[in-house]
């Protein structure tokens, strides 16, 4: 058999996709037994469903067959993360038949390279799926990691950083809340964004979380919502997190037009304004994110994270301490947060404006 009946063998195989749903069901049923969060298992599985494709097609295994070797995850890298070559072109090595059959079986969007956020994210869901089966983990050998960040370094160096969502800080954000004037829609819309952003910079999965007996009202311009098990604390324990001022008066806005005694506290909108009983998911919080910043001619690459992001960067730019920032936040990684606090906290920085507006318009003494 030559290599080109090989592919097309596994390709074959591949299209008996009961088998590798099995395997990625069994992963996903695993990482939801260590407690991982729902909207989690769902990023998980997808990423799951990729390795199990690509190694059918490149080796010819399943994802359960064991232990996978570090050359594999070697491989993983070098077939998808793009790299210069001396011509000024960019090449990655998954060979152009298995990158088409990816793309056929449904596992992968398009053709080509993937990006570096992408690919670090698939090697640490198969590194925590070594962990939870007790299996020696590819993704710490030393060749996997050094070759990993020095992929990253090439990529940075040709211009091809790492990309973010943009902040909402607080100008963005008060330029949504001005959209806000359609309705039912636009009172339930307010709320989220201002929750969102306000409570802590809550992430997507958080907010559709979120049920009516969560909340407790302290006066009228304070209200405390609890948090239970989410992405970084889960061990269910309840935290009461403070919403005041302008969300404070929105949630009451959204509770008094859509009442309801138990149930998710922010649910989907039907024909003529109608409150349904049925709680937003996080792709409906991203779009609604993403409607408000188009409608108020928002430039930039918006998602629910920039809530999150946005506000940590205004908190740093207003000079709020890390420590209550985080606590916020419920940031366990200082690395993590202060990408964004100090981009903020920069912004409002004397090392910023030492050339003063005096000195832009001193004439030269010289001239």
């Amino acid at each position: 058999m030559n290599n080109t009946d090989a592919l097309q063998a596994r390709f074959d195989n591949l299209l008996a996709l009961h088998e590798m749903a099995d395997t990625t069901r069994a992963a996903a049923e695993a990482f939801i037994a260590a407690g991982t969060a729902v909207n989690t298992v769902r990023s998980y599985r997808s990423a799951l469903a990729y390795w199990a494709a690509w190694l059918r097609l490149r080796y010819g295994r399943a994802l359960g067959d064991g232990a996978l070797p570090p050359e594999v995850a070697v491989q993983f890298i070098v077939d998808h993360l793009a790299r210069p070559t001396a011509d000024g072109t960019w090449s990655h090595l998954l060979p152009a038949n298995v990158d088409a059959a990816l793309v056929a079986a449904g596992v992968k969007g398009k053709l080509g390279a993937l990006a570096f956020s992408t690919v670090s994210h698939r090697l640490a869901v198969v590194a925590k799926w070594h962990r939870l089966k007790d299996w020696d983990n590819p993704c710490e050998a030393a060749a996997v990691k050094t070759l990993l960040r020095e992929a990253r370094k090439a990529q940075a160096r040709q211009g091809m950083a790492v990309r973010k969502k943009t902040a909402v800080a607080l100008e963005p954000l008060q330029r949504m809340l001005t959209t806000c004037t359609d309705g039912v829609r636009g009172i339930r819309d307010r709320a989220l964004l201002l929750l969102a952003w306000s409570g802590g910079g809550r992430r997507r999965s958080e907010v559709v979380g979120l049920q009516i007996e969560d909340l407790r009202r302290l006066d009228t311009d304070t209200w405390l919502y609890a948090l239970k098990a989410t992405k970084t604390e889960t061990s269910g324990i309840r935290r009461e997190k403070p919403l005041r001022g302008p969300a404070a008066q929105a949630l009451a806005a959204w509770l008094a037009i859509a009442p309801a005694v138990s149930g998710p506290l922010f649910r989907r909108l039907y024909k003529g304004g109608k409150v349904g009983t049925t709680a937003l998911s996080a792709d409906q919080v991203a779009r609604i994110v993403q409607r408000r910043a188009q409608l108020a001619g928002l430039e930039g690459d918006w998602a629910a994270h920039s809530l999150r992001s946005g506000f940590v960067t205004e908190a740093g730019r207003q000079g709020v301490p890390l420590g209550e920032v985080m606590a916020m936040t419920e940031h366990r990684s200082v690395n993590t947060v202060m990408g964004y606090f100090q981009a903020g906290a920069m912004l409002s920085s004397r090392a910023t404006c030492l050339l003063g507006d005096e000195e832009l318009h001193r004439p030269d003494q010289n001239a």
